[in-house]
């Protein structure tokens, strides 16, 4: 037999056994697929031989971390550094902003939330920090029934006295205890007495909060009489207005009767009773 005769014919065999091991692993596939799912397979039978082409590698996705599907991470805000307080609010219409200090006071507070909540009404509350961890059910109520909670530091001190140290230590003890209870941090701040120094908005804006003051003082705090704290709130009442009572420091049962005699009137004459958002820089 001639030489090429004898390489031609074992190029053949060599296709054979190719070809036949391919058919063999088509059949054993096709029959772990019919064992598995109980069908034959549809589809045509994978090519064999060395040009078949291989199933991707699935880990390759499976690894992969799933990064940038998600909105990207926007960059903390900072709050402004003002250099005077805010005395009025933004808003739309006949809008107005009832707040109340010192507290939260365990006489006193429960009922001017549950005037309030006759009415459907959002107010802000300025708290003092050591009221506020004797109190801490009441600080709770306040944030679970809409109320913003404010910070009014922590002894009521005159701010314009104390130093920077002490001036922090006031605000950030009595956010501690909101976030603690309130499960957030306060983003409003009110000096006591309102006295305002640059101190004070300073580090006010370091602690995340806005300075607010007031425009219509009631005075309830000289205990004036219930007629008198109503007619400073009526004839006060204007668009933006931000008014000042108290639910602590004192006998506060004029305040009490003052805001059931006053918030029903207010709204009857087409006040939106409610509370600001933020204005952040």
């Amino acid at each position: 037999m001639k030489k090429d005769q004898l390489l031609s014919r074992l190029l053949t065999r060599r296709r054979a056994l190719i070809a036949g091991a391919g058919a063999v692993g088509a059949a054993a596939t096709a029959g772990v697929f019919t064992a598995v799912t109980g069908d034959p397979p549809t589809g045509p039978a994978p090519a064999a031989g060395p040009s078949a082409r291989r199933p991707p590698n699935s880990s390759a996705y499976r690894l992969q971390p799933l990064t940038g599907y998600g909105p990207p991470r926007a960059a903390p805000r900072r709050t402004l550094v003002r250099r005077a307080p805010m005395l009025r609010v933004s808003g739309r219409g006949r809008t107005m902003v009832l707040t109340f200090d010192d507290g939260p006071d365990p006489r006193y507070t429960p009922h001017i939330l549950d005037t309030l909540a006759e009415y459907d009404v959002r107010a802000m509350f300025f708290v003092c920090g050591e009221m506020a961890v004797d109190n801490k059910k009441l600080l709770a109520r306040m944030s679970d029934e809409g109320h913003v909670v404010g910070n009014h530091t922590w002894s009521h001190p005159l701010l314009t006295r104390l130093t920077r140290r002490q001036i922090r230590s006031e605000m950030e003890r009595t956010s501690d205890v909101v976030a603690d209870v309130c499960g957030e941090r306060p983003e409003w701040f009110r000096a006591p007495y309102g006295a305002w120094n640059r101190a004070a908005f300073q580090l006010g804006a370091e602690l995340g909060m806005e300075p607010l003051a007031w425009t219509v003082d009631t005075l309830d705090w000289t205990t004036p009489g219930t007629p008198s704290i109503v007619e400073r709130v009526e004839k006060g009442a204007a668009p933006g207005v931000v008014v000042l009572s108290h639910d602590a420091g004192g006998d506060r049962t004029q305040s009490v009767r003052a805001l059931r005699r006053y918030l029903p009137e207010l709204l009857d004459s087409g006040y939106h009773v409610t509370v600001p958002r933020r204005q952040y820089a």
